[in-house]
Protein backbone atom coordinates (compact mmCIF):
# COMPACT_ATOMS: atom_id res chain seq x y z
CA UNK A 1 0.00 0.00 0.00
CA UNK A 2 2.16 2.69 1.00
CA UNK A 3 0.00 5.19 2.07
CA UNK A 4 -0.67 7.03 5.29
CA UNK A 5 -2.95 9.38 6.18
CA UNK A 6 -1.81 12.85 5.42
CA UNK A 7 -3.28 14.65 8.60
CA UNK A 8 -5.28 13.78 11.53
CA UNK A 9 -7.98 17.00 13.00
CA UNK A 10 -7.11 17.16 16.74
CA UNK A 11 -9.93 19.32 18.35
CA UNK A 12 -9.34 21.40 21.47
CA UNK A 13 -11.13 20.87 25.21
CA UNK A 14 -13.67 23.71 24.37
CA UNK A 15 -14.65 22.34 20.88
CA UNK A 16 -15.13 18.94 23.16
CA UNK A 17 -17.34 20.56 25.00
CA UNK A 18 -19.62 22.40 22.49
CA UNK A 19 -19.55 18.61 20.62
CA UNK A 20 -20.22 16.00 23.19
CA UNK A 21 -21.52 18.39 26.51
CA UNK A 22 -19.87 20.37 29.45
CA UNK A 23 -19.21 16.90 31.30
CA UNK A 24 -17.26 15.07 28.19
CA UNK A 25 -14.41 14.59 29.86
CA UNK A 26 -15.59 12.84 32.98
CA UNK A 27 -13.85 9.10 33.28
CA UNK A 28 -17.22 7.73 32.00
CA UNK A 29 -17.65 9.96 29.04
CA UNK A 30 -13.68 9.50 28.71
CA UNK A 31 -14.07 5.80 28.23
CA UNK A 32 -17.21 5.52 25.83
CA UNK A 33 -15.19 7.74 23.73
CA UNK A 34 -12.02 6.03 23.27
CA UNK A 35 -13.47 2.88 22.39
CA UNK A 36 -15.47 4.50 19.24
CA UNK A 37 -13.80 2.60 15.66
CA UNK A 38 -11.74 5.25 13.99
CA UNK A 39 -10.68 2.62 11.56
CA UNK A 40 -13.64 3.43 9.17
CA UNK A 41 -12.71 7.14 8.81
CA UNK A 42 -9.14 6.25 8.59
CA UNK A 43 -9.74 3.69 5.75
CA UNK A 44 -12.46 6.40 3.76
CA UNK A 45 -9.21 9.26 4.25
CA UNK A 46 -6.68 7.09 2.58
CA UNK A 47 -9.16 5.50 -0.20
CA UNK A 48 -9.85 9.41 -0.56
CA UNK A 49 -5.70 10.18 -0.80
CA UNK A 50 -5.25 7.15 -3.05
CA UNK A 51 -7.72 8.33 -5.41
CA UNK A 52 -6.88 11.78 -5.73
CA UNK A 53 -3.46 10.66 -5.86
CA UNK A 54 -3.87 9.06 -8.99
CA UNK A 55 -6.25 11.53 -10.72
CA UNK A 56 -2.95 13.83 -10.23
CA UNK A 57 -1.07 11.03 -11.88
CA UNK A 58 -3.20 10.64 -14.58
CA UNK A 59 -3.75 14.48 -15.38
CA UNK A 60 0.43 14.76 -15.55
CA UNK A 61 0.53 11.90 -17.73
CA UNK A 62 -1.73 14.00 -19.91
CA UNK A 63 -4.62 11.37 -19.78
CA UNK A 64 -7.77 11.97 -21.13
CA UNK A 65 -9.94 14.19 -18.77
CA UNK A 66 -12.65 12.17 -18.41
CA UNK A 67 -10.36 9.10 -16.91
CA UNK A 68 -8.96 12.37 -14.11
CA UNK A 69 -13.08 12.74 -13.68
CA UNK A 70 -13.24 8.85 -12.89
CA UNK A 71 -11.29 9.61 -9.85
CA UNK A 72 -12.76 12.62 -8.65
CA UNK A 73 -16.30 11.15 -9.34
CA UNK A 74 -14.92 8.06 -7.20
CA UNK A 75 -14.06 11.17 -4.27
CA UNK A 76 -17.35 12.49 -4.30
CA UNK A 77 -19.23 9.22 -4.12
CA UNK A 78 -16.49 8.19 -1.19
CA UNK A 79 -17.44 11.79 0.92
CA UNK A 80 -21.45 10.38 0.41
CA UNK A 81 -20.75 7.74 2.17
CA UNK A 82 -22.40 8.53 5.95
CA UNK A 83 -20.16 8.95 8.87
CA UNK A 84 -20.20 10.35 12.24
CA UNK A 85 -19.31 13.58 12.24
CA UNK A 86 -18.27 13.55 15.47
CA UNK A 87 -15.51 11.30 15.08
Amino acid sequence: KGLIQPALKVPGREYLRIIYGPEYDSPDNLIRLRERSLGGKRSLALRELALGHEALKRFVAKQPLRRIHECVFGVLALESEPIDPRL
